[in-house]
C-alpha cells in the first residue's frame, strides 16, 4: 500500500515521502521478476520504479551486511535506448542511500559481475538480455555473485520511500542524473581472464567471423579471440539494438550465417545475446551450435567433474559418460547456482554449470596446464566459443566433424510472442495433475497423432514429455515475456525441427479453445 510520510528536517524545510512495498510496485507497474532480475515494458520501468527497485535490493542487502554506510555499488548497461535513462535512475537511488556509484559503462553481464566478485561489492545490471527493445530490466548481483530466489522473496517484502518532489507526473526525474565518469577496470579485467588464462596463441591458425550486432560484447569478444592469435572478421553491426536469441535464433541469423560461412571460409562464427552472457558459436558451415550442445564440449575441454544444467537441456549430457555426476534443476541460472553450491557442499571440486541458451557458470577455480581460471558463479558468453574450438585443435578436427563424435541427440525450441503467461501455465497445469492416467490421456489427445505414446512426465520447470520413442516435448512459459516456449529433442537435427514446427501449431490453438 501507498503511505505519505511527512517530515520536518529543520529550517522550516519540509519533506514528502511516499511509501511503498516492492511486492505492491511490482503488481501496479508489471515490472516483475523473471528468470534473472527484474524485467518489463520500457514504459513501465519509470525512472521511478527503477529508483524503487533499486532502493529495494540495496535495503536488503543491509540487512544482510553485505553493504556498509559509504559503499561501492558498480553498475553498468547494454546497447538498449532506454539502458543509460535507467542506469541513471539506478545511481539516483544509489546516492540516495549514501553508497558511492561506480559506472563500469557498456559492459557484459559476466566482466561486471566479476567486478563485483574481485572488489566484494554488489552490481546492477541494466539489461533485457535478448528480448526486444522495447523491454528492458535489471540484474542484481549480491557481492558474492547472482542475487537467488530467496534474495528475490526479500526484495519484494522491502517498503521504500520516494521523495514526493524528485519524480514527475509520469514518473520521470525531474532532472535526468549524469552517469559518473566511467571506469574501465571491469572491462579490463574480465578481458584479461582470458587471455592469462588460454595458452599463448592457443587460437592462430583459426578464422573466425565475429558476429557483433548490438550485442555489449562485441569489442572484447573481438579483443581476446585475437590476442589468442585467432584472425578475426567482424560482421553484422548495428547501432540499433538486435534481440539475438541464443535459443530460439531468428531465421535471418541463420542465413546471414550460412551466407558468411560460403564467402569467408571460417572455422567458426561467433556471437553472443545484448548483454554477453549467452554465446552463439557456428561449425565451418555456418550451423549454429545449440547452446545446451556447445556447453558440454567447453566442460568437456575445462575438465569438468560436476555439471549442472536445466531440465531443458540436451540429454547428451548423460548419453556422453564424460562426467562424475549431472543434476538437473528449473530453467534460470539462480536454480543452477544453487545447485552448484550443493554440488560444492557434497565435496565436488571441479563444477561447472551451463544453460540451454548456452551460458556457461563456473562454481570452482578451474587449472589447465599450471593455469587457473578463477571461479564465475553467472552465465558467461566469451568463454563457450573459445573452449570449443580449442577443444577442436586438441582433437584435430572441425566443429562439425567434433560434433559427429557426440551420442545423436538433436534439439530445437522457438516461441509463441504474446502468449499471455497465465494462459501457458493453465494450459500446462490441464496435462499435469499429477495423475499419471488422466494427464497420459490429455498429453496424448494433443500430442499422440504426432509423436505416439507418453512415456513419462517431468514437472521440474513447465511440463517436459517424453513419448515411448524418447522424443521430447517439454512446454513452458517464459520468465522474461509474454511467450510460451516449446523445446523438442529427437534423434536428428531434422526430426527436432520438425517437432518443433508440429508442436508450434498445436500451440497456437491452444488460444482458441479450452480444455
Amino acid at each position: 500500500m501507498h503511505k505519505l510520510i511527512i517530515s520536518n528536517k529543520g529550517d522550516n524545510v519540509i519533506t514528502k515521502k511516499e511509501q511503498i512495498e516492492i511486492a505492491e510496485l511490482m503488481k501496479q507497474s508489471g515490472v516483475g521478476f523473471g528468470t534473472s532480475g527484474a524485467r518489463g515494458l520500457v514504459a513501465d520501468m519509470t525512472d521511478q520504479v527503477c529508483y524503487a527497485y533499486t532502493l529495494g535490493f540495496l535495503q536488503y542487502l543491509a540487512t544482510q551486511g553485505d553493504v556498509q554506510p559509504g559503499s561501492q555499488v558498480a553498475i553498468a548497461g547494454d546497447y538498449r535506448s532506454s539502458t543509460p535513462r535507467i542506469m541513471g535512475a539506478a545511481v539516483k537511488a544509489i546516492e540516495a542511500l549514501g553508497y558511492i556509484p561506480i559506472n563500469c559503462g557498456f559492459i557484459p553481464t559476466p566482466a561486471l559481475t566479476l567486478y563485483g566478485i574481485n572488489h566484494a561489492i554488489p552490481s546492477l545490471m541494466v539489461t533485457g538480455s535478448h528480448i526486444p527493445d522495447d523491454r528492458n530490466g535489471i540484474k542484481f548481483n549480491r557481492s558474492d555473485g547472482e542475487i537467488l530466489k530467496c534474495d528475490e522473496a526479500a526484495i519484494r517484502a522491502q517498503q521504500v520511500e520516494i521523495p514526493a518532489d524528485l519524480f514527475s507526473q509520469d514518473g520521470m526525474l525531474e532532472i535526468a542524473p549524469a552517469l559518473p565518469q566511467e571506469n574501465t577496470e571491469a572491462y579490463q579485467t574480465y578481458a584479461q581472464r582470458y587471455l592469462d588464462f588460454f595458452p599463448k596463441n592457443a587460437l592462430e591458425g583459426c578464422k573466425i567471423g565475429l558476429y557483433e550486432h548490438s550485442s555489449v560484447a562485441r569489442q572484447v569478444m573481438g579483443e581476446v579471440l585475437e590476442g589468442l592469435g585467432a584472425e578475426v572478421t567482424r560482421l553484422g553491426r548495428s547501432n540499433a539494438f538486435i534481440p539475438v536469441d541464443t535459443e530460439a535464433v531468428r531465421p535471418e541469423d541463420i542465413e546471414l550465417a550460412s551466407e558468411w560461412a560460403l564467402a569467408h571460409n571460417f572455422d567458426a562464427i561467433v556471437s553472443a545475446d545484448g548483454d554477453g552472457d549467452r554465446p552463439l558459436i557456428s561449425d565451418e558451415q555456418g550451423n549454429w551450435l545449440r547452446g545446451d550442445v556447445a556447453g558440454v564440449l567447453c566442460a568437456k575441454y575445462l575438465g569438468a567433474k560436476c555439471v549442472i544444467t536445466p531440465v531443458s537441456s540436451n540429454s547428451v549430457v548423460e548419453k556422453c559418460g564424460w562426467f562424475d555426476r549431472i543434476d538437473r534443476t528449473q530453467i534460470g541460472s539462480p536454480y543452477v547456482i544453487a545447485a552448484m553450491q550443493s554440488a560444492l557442499s557434497d565435496g565436488f571440486d571441479s563444477v561447472v554449470g551451463y544453460e540451454a541458451n548456452g551460458g556457461f557458470l563456473s562454481a570452482t577455480n578451474l587449472e589447465q596446464g599450471g593455469r587457473y581460471l578463477s571461479a564465475l558463479p553467472t552465465r558467461d558468453a566469451l568463454i563457450v566459443p573459445i573452449a570449443v574450438l580449442l577443444l577442436t585443435k586438441e582433437v584435430k578436427s572441425s566443429v562439425s566433424q567434433l560434433l559427429m563424435q557426440l551420442p545423436q541427440r538433436f534439439t530445437h525450441s522457438d516461441r509463441l510472442k504474446n502468449f499471455p503467461t497465465e494462459l501457458s501455465r493453465n494450459r500446462i497445469a490441464a496435462l499435469s495433475s499429477g495423475d499419471f492416467d488422466q494427464d497420459k490421456q490429455a498429453a496424448e489427445s494433443l500430442f499422440g497423432e504426432d509423436f505416439g505414446t507418453v512415456k513419462s512426465f517431468d514437472m521440474t520447470d513447465g511440463l517436459r514429455i517424453t513419448f515411448d520413442s524418447d522424443e521430447v516435448v517439454h512446454l513452458r512459459p517464459s520468465g522474461n515475456a509474454p511467450e510460451l516456449r516449446c523445446y523438442n529433442e529427437a534423434s536428428s537435427v531434422q526430426r527436432a525441427a520438425e517437432m518443433n514446427q508440429i508442436s508450434i501449431k498445436i500451440l497456437a490453438g491452444w488460444g482458441d479453445k479450452s480444455l
